[in-house]
């Protein structure tokens, strides 16, 4: 018997490659998406499409509205910033986002008797996010330990796997096609034209492009526009 991992699976290039290595490693994937209110929800269908093909054994879309308190360019009408990344944390930085995200994943993993998270954070090429960094992933490991039935009883222990966070954005998709990731069937952009396309010119547009050129590798997803850099 394989054992179970919850998966943070956004339809996403940096997730689905998460959920490609947990299934390497020999877990079986239950992924977990959020319809939080965000800008860019073509992502989110991108997840709803493709996590059976993508590896999972099951798919949970969970709920919730961060539109209600803003303070986020993917949340609030605030304009999500097309002139390349910059230093600081930006304005798509979605308040305690990871925490609740990572909190409704180990309350699954709890009921499913799984004790492996998997979220596809990276603090290499990023946008400066500070729920992406080791030390958080860390405390939140020990929170998980802490606040569990399972934790204080001493019948398991939960890790938060990272497996991204030390890598480049062309290391994360060289690793992700060794492990047959068809990242044609992936959306990452913050703010899609109203037919569904990559915008081409937000930071997580402008990151994908620049793994894929450092990769070597044409990235199969159309955009508006093209801007590796």
């Amino acid at each position: 018997m394989k054992k179970k991992a919850v998966v943070l699976y956004s339809g996403g290039l940096d997730s689905t490659t998460c959920m490609a290595i947990a299934r390497h490693e020999g877990f079986e994937p239950y992924a977990m998406s959020f319809d939080y209110g965000q800008r860019h929800a073509v992502e989110l269908a991108t997840a709803k499409a493709n996590a059976k093909a993508m590896g999972a054994a099951e798919h949970m879309v969970v709920s919730f509205d961060l539109r209600k308190m803003g303070g986020s360019a993917l949340t609030a009408d605030v304009a999500v910033p097309k002139e390349g990344v910059g230093a600081g944390i930006p304005v798509t930085y979605v308040p305690a986002r990871n925490t609740i995200f990572l909190s409704f994943a180990l309350g699954w993993a709890e009921v499913l008797g799984a004790f492996d998270i998997f979220i596809g954070v990276n603090a290499l090429d990023y946008s400066g996010y500070p729920d992406c960094r080791p030390e958080y992933i860390a405390a939140f490991e020990k929170t998980a330990n802490l606040a569990t039935k399972a934790g204080v009883e001493g019948t398991g222990r939960f890790a938060i796997h990272a497996p991204l966070i030390a890598m480049t954005k062309a290391e994360i998709i060289r690793t992700g096609l060794t492990l047959g990731v068809d990242y044609g069937r992936t959306h990452s952009c913050y703010d899609p034209t109203p037919a569904g396309l990559a915008c081409g010119l937000c930071d997580s547009c402008r990151l994908r492009l620049k793994g894929f050129a450092e990769a070597g590798v044409a990235d199969p997803v159309p955009y508006a526009v093209r801007c590796e850099g």
